[in-house]
Order: C-alpha cells, then sequence, then structure tokens
C-alpha cells in the first residue's frame, strides 16, 4: 500500500472513530489529508470503496490488538494499556456498532469479534476466577462489550477510565456470582 494511500485511510479512520461515518464527505477528508479531492478518486473511486478499505484496515487493526493481548497476563495493566494504545480502534469499532443495521458494518463486527474474543476471554477468566460454561461467558461478555462500546468516547478513554471500569465491572460481576 502507497503511503499516500495508507495516509488517507488513517485520517479518515481516526475521522470516523470520533465523528463517525455520516460526517465522512470526501471534501472534508480531502482538507484533512491536505490534498485535493482528485488524489482521493484517484486512489479509491469513490466513498463506498473507501469504506470497504477502512474496514479491512479495522479488521487488520483488530488483529495486532489481538495478538497484544494474547500475551497479556493481566486487565490491569496489560489490557489497559493495550486499550489505551488502541482507543482509536476502540471508538471506530463503536461507530460500527452504532451503524450495525449496515450488512456490512454487521459483517466486520462479527469477523473482528471473532478474533479479539478468545485473548480476551482467556485474560477475563484468569481475572475474575469464575467457573462458567462457555455459554454462560459468551453471554456475559457480550452484556459487558456492549455496556462498554455505550459508555466510551474519545475524551474519557484513558487508563484512569478503563481500571475503573474493569474493576467496577468485576466488582458487579462478583457480586453476582455471590463471591
Amino acid at each position: 500500500m502507497s503511503d499516500t494511500r495508507l495516509h488517507w485511510i488513517k485520517k479518515g479512520y481516526e475521522f470516523v472513530s470520533i465523528h463517525g461515518f455520516e460526517k465522512l464527505k470526501i471534501e472534508k477528508l480531502a482538507r484533512i489529508v491536505e490534498k485535493p479531492k482528485s488524489s482521493f478518486y484517484y486512489l479509491f473511486v469513490d466513498l463506498e470503496n473507501y469504506t470497504k478499505q477502512l474496514l479491512d484496515f479495522h479488521f487488520q487493526q483488530c488483529c495486532i490488538v489481538s495478538q497484544k493481548e494474547s500475551f497479556c497476563e493481566s486487565i490491569d495493566p496489560g489490557l489497559v494499556e493495550i486499550l489505551t494504545e488502541h482507543k482509536i480502534d476502540l471508538l471506530f469499532n463503536k461507530q460500527l456498532r452504532i451503524n450495525r443495521h449496515n450488512s456490512r458494518f454487521n459483517e466486520i463486527i462479527n469477523k473482528t469479534d471473532e478474533v479479539v474474543i478468545i485473548p480476551f476471554l482467556s485474560i477475563w477468566k484468569k481475572d475474575l476466577g469464575l467457573v462458567m460454561s462457555e455459554s454462560q461467558w459468551n453471554g456475559l461478555f457480550s452484556l459487558a462489550l456492549e455496556n462498554f462500546y455505550l459508555q466510551i468516547h474519545i475524551e474519557i478513554l484513558t487508563e484512569i477510565w478503563l481500571r475503573e471500569y474493569f474493576s467496577n465491572l468485576k466488582s458487579v460481576i462478583l457480586n453476582i456470582a455471590g463471591k
């Protein structure tokens, strides 16, 4: 991938992460990238093709996150540091979830969840120390994940907030489990 193409993708990825897909316009993106609109059309043809490349980029980013998670020993500091480093990826995922009525977005949500769930659940199971069935873990994870994405925003997604979030989540789950 050329540096120019990657620059357009990274800037658009960050823009969508913060402002959403509905605000993504070629003119605005061209100003952010400081390139003429013709550069966009030359590289991507149209917004639909560009969006597909954003989704491909997001999947690659999720694979990187998953790989880092697989080496993680704990939620805090390990996972908290990874999630802080990849805050833009999390916010992009939030935008996908907001727009999951779009079948392509829903498809990439399912695809990325398959990649990140296994290493995350491994860390979470160890941290909580509870014995539950796989379906219980998956259900709990699904609820926690949706709750997480409802709350995150560019300004609050910090190490401090993540530590508090996971601490509160752990406390609630252990209370429900009677521990």
